[in-house]
């Protein structure tokens, strides 16, 4: 018998409510290790919360990709753990292996043809940067530039991404300058962030959107209009990016999370003058979905694990012991209490 703590879903947010931590509940129970064949049991060392969860909290996801969460059931999300025992014959005791559904709990069995067998060499050890700069939101950032943002080298372009001090945000931004950017403006909440865009990631400028006047900055740090905006956020400051955006230039719509507290779809509507901008300059703004690129995952993983492996690109995160804590951690992401990839570390891993 093993000892489980599991996060199951308390209740929902009130209609275009935030999330609150009591929305979670921890329970305690134990597994028994009675493996069928084919299964394994898994210790989890690391979980990962990120702003899309916040649709599958609703009845409604909002999405034909995304299933809500049920009330009184395990949570799940990305995950990384390591194998402890096995009745699968291409998994072994000791390997890393990571799912995007992992179950919010200490160990769990789980069919070992869902989990992806991961090498920590590839991280150097850092293994929750598979659900980070490795993983997902890594994937993310990478494709949205490469399929959606059009950025040619030596094309003198000037890129723009909200939520700039967040898990993809980070990437994106360190990503377009890597591809060709020769201008790369942040938008993020807070002076610390601001700091950390430029000193740590390379960014050119960064803009406080509580302290700052968005528009008129923006018009500072691109004299020459933006030609591609990574958008992680939506609302208010996704119309002012948009109206200086020049003609042909691209939006990246990776996600909305201003908007995802409210009852709408995703993406969420535009206004008429936003909407009209976009057809009047021919701007693109299109929604992609990761799993469209199946086939060019692996290519990509590998690009991106040879720039964090010589630091050309720096993975950030912000790390919260302790699956009681999950809660607190998912709303504080939510609120953009997080610099980089917001972690729960679960257990240790040792090789």
């Amino acid at each position: 018998m093993v000892p489980v703590k599991r996060i199951v879903l308390n209740s929902r947010p009130g209609k275009n409510g935030a999330p609150v931590p009591e929305n979670f509940r921890v329970e305690e129970g134990t597994l028994v290790p009675d493996l069928e064949d084919g299964e394994v049991m898994v210790r989890t060392l690391y979980l990962s919360v990120d702003p899309y969860m916040r649709c599958r909290m609703n009845e409604d996801t909002g999405t034909d990709y995304l299933t809500p969460w049920r009330l009184s059931e395990c949570v799940d999300g990305g995950g990384v753990g390591v194998v402890e025992s096995t009745r699968c014959g291409a998994l072994n005791e000791g390997d890393v292996v990571t799912f995007f559904s992992w179950p919010w709990q200490t160990h769990a069995v789980l069919k070992g043809t869902v989990l992806q067998k991961v090498d920590p060499q590839l991280v150097d050890g850092h293994l929750s940067h598979f659900l980070g700069a490795m993983g997902i939101t890594g994937l993310s950032a990478f494709f949205g530039i490469r399929e959606k943002g059009h950025v040619t080298k030596d094309a003198n372009q000037t890129m723009v991404v909200s939520g700039a001090a967040g898990a993809c945000g980070s990437i994106a931004g360190q990503i377009g300058r890597l591809d060709g950017c020769v201008t790369v403006v942040g938008i993020c909440g807070s002076d610390q962030k601001c700091r950390t865009l430029i000193e740590d990631l390379g960014f050119s400028a960064a803009i406080n959107y509580n302290t700052e006047d968005v528009p008129a900055r923006l018009r500072a740090c691109c004299p020459g209009g933006v030609d591609v905006y990574f958008d992680n956020v939506g609302g208010t400051i996704s119309d002012a990016v948009i109206s200086q955006m020049n003609h042909s230039s691209h939006v990246i719509l990776c996600g909305q999370i201003s908007q995802y507290n409210k009852d709408v779809p995703y993406p969420p509507p535009l206004s008429e003058e936003i909407s009209e901008v976009l057809q009047r300059k021919n701007i693109t703004r299109e929604r992609f979905i990761l799993l469209s690129y199946t086939d060019k995952l692996d290519a990509g993983l590998y690009e991106l694990s040879q720039w964090v492996k010589s630091g050309q690109i720096k993975a950030l995160e912000t790390v919260t012991d302790g699956i009681e804590n999950i809660g607190d951690a998912f709303c504080s992401m939510m609120k953009g209490g997080n610099i980089g990839k917001q972690i729960i570390k679960i257990s240790e891993w040792k090789n």
